[in-house]
């Protein structure tokens, strides 16, 4: 779904954005002159072409014009009313619309939600005086992530205003009465149109898949009503996409004269990845509440294929936007990838690895930041078969600002659609190709992936050599085709296909310079831009370079390289070299310590020094905190699990959870689960966890064992969640929680925060120690002692007013806010709970206490009081052991016992930190699996 705070915050945003004119220098003739780029801000362009104007019409009723696609002005006023420029009097118009969503509403609330519309001329419509043909404008109103409505407009004129006609799609429905948050609005599904369209028979009944199992809306099944796009096919048929998130992207057959869905009326194909829904139409794109939206297809008559353009991720410029690229031989699909994967699910499963991943995060030397989360585009086929790719485009700065960015687009060989690697300045391919003389030398060479991520792709340096190998960060070969633009590059046994473009780059300078962009059978495209670079230069980008290979903290030893970019050499000094010697081997010692590297940078006669100032992160031996709450699984009753911190009360056993002996830690807690199930099976924590939590935060940390084998295993189920709960039971704000994708998450009291950028995934299938700790600051995920995943975010609303305590459901291995279900199959140890977020440095003292216990003989007469003293001497030990244990299913007895023998040292740790100092449970002075 679409983050509706960040949709509310950019209708504030864009309220206030005008157009931004920045100045570039372009080179013509060999002159160099100032040219003034005109850029305007347009949320989710659509394009249009009508004579020789070019026209995007976007989110919040926003529009503009360009007569060449580099300079664009707008005409619109937004959501001004009356007088608005597309709609007259907003609210007057679209009244039936509004009536669903879209005005003072719920998360609109105060204001409207008016979205991503598309225009065109419709040659067949007919108007109410006969009249033939009409500017027709689809557009969606918004309230919540499910709850929108499409509906569409008519004009003789392109930049408008536009007459309202009708509203033709509801999403968000309910079976009986319900209401949104902050909204009077009654959801029941004969509010909408539907009971209608079932009474005059153009559809056959109300579909018991539109609805959850409580009467809500079905969110893995239905669409949100959102982003309308239509295309025409070969045979003149009119096609609509639309949908976003939730139940994925559907398509529905317009009829040409009237604007009308022509639906469906009956389901068919509904056990298969493309299920055809009697009043949504057929699914053609992702599904199962997966990242999936703006959805664009156009026909290329000289391929023979329909491309579906759709984007990832959510749209912040940190949340992974990007826009993938499938293809299909008929408007309704099947539409498939290099790899030949459908881009409809099959399941509820992640789809990162669908479609080619057209635009990363990236930077070339020549741009003065990275640019970010390029999406929600549409693709233009001009009169003269040039082809563009049209998106908004973020940026590094720390703002949500975007701009309406153009690139040209090629096809390779194979007939899939690539993308230049510079915006469009009017420069044309050569249709004959390019002499090896042009293309052979140095390139900054990105690849884009497949990963929908928030962070910059790496810039490589690589050097297509005389003798067609690849040489530099990366090795391969590559080849070009005489007398055409064609090439390859083939490296880690991929070969790339694309073609050679010489463009103006998006320096001050705009210098003409040969680039490459292909896609790969792996769905990931690359992109080159040369570089020419004398000695000076190559050394001051070697020492640019720099920059993003060497950390400034460190725990482990540095790899520092002696030949860097472009043929230069490097050498180091330190000035601390018991801490970082020259050749990057790491010391550490009790306290942080600040060590000065010094590289040399040299080519032919050229040399430049430049100091880097790292951290290298000193080491706790003691975590100096106690849980408030730790579970060890080694002793219960009945259902009930003790409790060895320091506040008092049992975890309980639910379902079909048990506590069972494994071969290497002991007594586990293992939760299994069927498909879909929610909470059914997990461990249930004490309403109180959360009573009293501070601002100081609170650490959740745990041994897991994830069977990722499991054909139910689901990689978004909750290892941990904490949320309020309704009158009815079911799960309601605000929640917490960690995933076993490891995404660390909080929404409460007006702020949250989504650690969402996980730089290692759980193996699976063997222990592995997380640690998750959320604080007034943000959420840092930890696996074995080292982070992941962080977000730095002001969350300090969450802990106001003792709020955290209204969450009183607390599971282990359960959770289902987000459509979630609970842990298919997994092992847990060791669950712990404080009430402070604990320090990096804690988190990974914490990890070493654990390991070290494991590693320490195992004694069969059990633990003497001496055994505990000489534990303060064991921390001692080499603290980069790692953890021995190995993968084991352990005994399952099929039943609770009342109590388990305590048979090894340690078991799964799943801990929520928030603090503690007593051992004593119910008069028992429990032994501990770890100090």
């Amino acid at each position: 779904m679409k983050s509706r705070k960040v949709k509310r915050l950019m209708a504030i945003i864009l309220a206030g954005t005008l157009i931004s004119t920045l100045g570039f220098t372009s080179v013509t003739s060999g002159e160099e002159k100032l040219l003034e780029k005109s850029r305007v801000s347009v949320h989710d362009p659509s394009i249009v072409k009508e004579d020789d104007t070019y026209y995007v019409f976007g989110s919040h009723i926003e529009a503009a014009k360009s007569t060449d696609l580099q300079n664009w002005t707008t005409f619109t006023n937004g959501y001004t009313t009356p007088g608005n420029v597309i709609f007259g009097d907003l609210s007057d118009n679209l009244e039936e619309s509004f009536e669903w969503a879209g005005e003072d509403d719920s998360d609109c609330k105060g204001g409207y939600a008016v979205w991503a519309p598309t225009v065109f001329w419709n040659e067949s419509y007919v108007n109410d005086d006969g009249s033939m043909g009409a500017y027709m404008m689809y557009y969606c109103t918004s309230s919540t992530y499910k709850r929108s409505a499409i509906g569409y407009a008519i004009s003789q004129e392109i930049e408008g205003p536009y007459t309202y006609v009708d509203t033709i799609i509801y999403s968000g429905f309910t079976k009986n009465d319900a209401y949104d948050s902050n909204s009077n609005k009654n959801t029941i599904y004969t509010n909408t149109h539907i009971d209608e369209l079932i009474e005059d028979g153009t559809i056959s009944g109300v579909n018991d898949s539109w609805f959850a199992a409580d009467g809500s809306y079905n969110t893995t099944y239905a669409p949100n009503a959102i982003d309308p796009e239509l295309f025409y096919d070969t045979e003149g048929k009119l096609w609509m996409t639309y949908g976003s998130w939730s139940g994925g992207v559907y398509i529905l057959e317009i009829d040409n004269t009237t604007g009308q869905p022509i639906y469906p009326g009956e389901d068919s194909d509904t056990d298969t990845i493309n299920p055809t829904d009697r009043y949504f139409g057929k699914r053609i794109a992702v599904g199962y509440t997966q990242s999936g939206e703006g959805a664009d297809v156009v026909y290329d008559s000289e391929t023979g294929y329909y491309y579906m353009t759709i984007t990832y991720g959510s749209l912040t410029s940190d949340g992974g936007y990007n826009m993938r690229l499938f293809r299909s031989e008929s408007p309704t699909g099947p539409y498939l990838d290099a790899k030949g994967n459908n881009a409809a699910l099959s399941g509820n499963v992640t789809n990162t690895a669908n479609g080619i991943k057209l635009i990363s995060n990236y930077k070339f030397a020549c741009q003065d930041k990275a640019l970010k989360a390029a999406g929600h585009n549409s693709v233009l086929i001009d009169d003269d078969g040039e082809r563009y790719l049209i998106h908004h485009q973020r940026f590094d700065d720390g703002t949500e600002y975007h701009e309406v960015r153009v690139h040209q687009m090629f096809v390779n060989k194979e007939g899939w659609l690539l993308v230049a690697p510079y915006e469009n300045r009017g420069d044309k391919i050569s249709e004959t190709g390019y002499s090896k003389d042009q293309v052979v030398g140095n390139y900054q060479f990105i690849n884009h992936g497949t990963a929908t991520t928030g962070k910059v792709a790496d810039t490589l340096n690589v050097s297509l050599n005389e003798d067609n190998t690849v040489s530099g960060d990366i090795d391969g070969t590559w080849t070009m085709e005489e007398g055409s633009y064609y090439m390859t590059i083939t490296t880690n046994d991929v070969t790339y296909s694309g073609v050679f473009f010489k463009q103006q780059d998006e320096s001050l300078e705009d210098n003409k310079v040969m680039t490459f962009t292909a896609v790969g059978s792996n769905n990931e495209s690359v992109w080159g831009s040369k570089l020419d670079l004398d000695a000076s230069e190559a050394v001051d980008y070697a020492s640019k370079d720099l920059e993003n290979k060497i950390p400034t903290v460190t725990k482990t030893n540095i790899e520092l390289p002696l030949v860097g970019a472009y043929d230069t050499t490097i050498t180091w000094a330190s000035n601390n070299e018991e801490s970082i010697s020259n050749d990057g081997k790491v010391n550490r010692t009790g306290e942080d310590v600040t060590v000065t590297l010094t590289a040399t940078i040299t080519k032919e006669s050229e040399s430049i020094v430049k100091e880097f100032n790292i951290t290298v992160k000193g080491v706790l031996q003691e975590v100096g905190a106690e849980p408030i709450y730790k579970y060890d699984f080694e002793t219960i009753e009945e259902e009930a699990i003790a409790n060895s911190g320091s506040k008092s009360g049992n975890a309980i056993l639910v379902g079909t959870t048990s506590v069972v002996e494994d071969t290497d830690r002991g007594n586990v807690l293992e939760i299994k689960n069927e498909d879909g199930a929610v909470k059914n099976n997990y461990l249930a924590l004490p309403t109180d966890t959360f009573d009293g939590i501070t601002k100081e935060g609170y650490t959740v940390s745990m041994w897991v064992n994830i069977d990722k084998n499991d054909p139910n295993y689901f990689e978004h189920s909750a290892l941990f969640e904490a949320s309020m709960t309704k009158e009815d039971g079911t799960p309601d704000y605000p929640i917490t929680r960690i995933s076993a994708n490891l995404y660390g998450r909080i929404n409460a009291n007006g702020a949250y925060s989504d650690a969402t950028e996980v730089s290692k995934s759980l193996e699976g299938n063997k222990w592995e120690y997380i640690t998750y700790t959320v604080k007034s600051d943000g959420i840092v995920v930890y696996v074995d002692g080292n982070e992941v995943a962080r977000q730095d975010k002001d969350i300090s609303a969450c802990f106001n007013d003792n709020f955290l305590a209204l969450m009183t459901d607390v599971r282990i291995g359960s959770g289902n806010i987000w459509s979630d279900r609970d842990i298919a199959n997994a092992k847990f140890d060791n669950v712990s709970i404080y009430n402070v977020a604990l320090t990096d440095k804690q988190v990974e003292a914490l990890y070493n206490e654990e390991t070290k216990v494991e590693e320490e003989p195992e004694n069969p007469e059990g633990p003497t009081d001496e055994d505990d003293n000489n534990q303060d001497e064991d921390n001692n030990q080499d603290e980069d052991k790692q953890d021995p244990s190995k993968d084991d299913d352990g005994n399952d007895s099929g039943k609770k016992p009342s109590k388990l023998p305590q048979t090894g040292d340690v078991g799964i740790a799943l801990a929520l930190i928030l603090g503690g100092t007593s051992a004593v449970v119910c008069g028992l002075r429990l032994r501990k699996k770890s100090k």
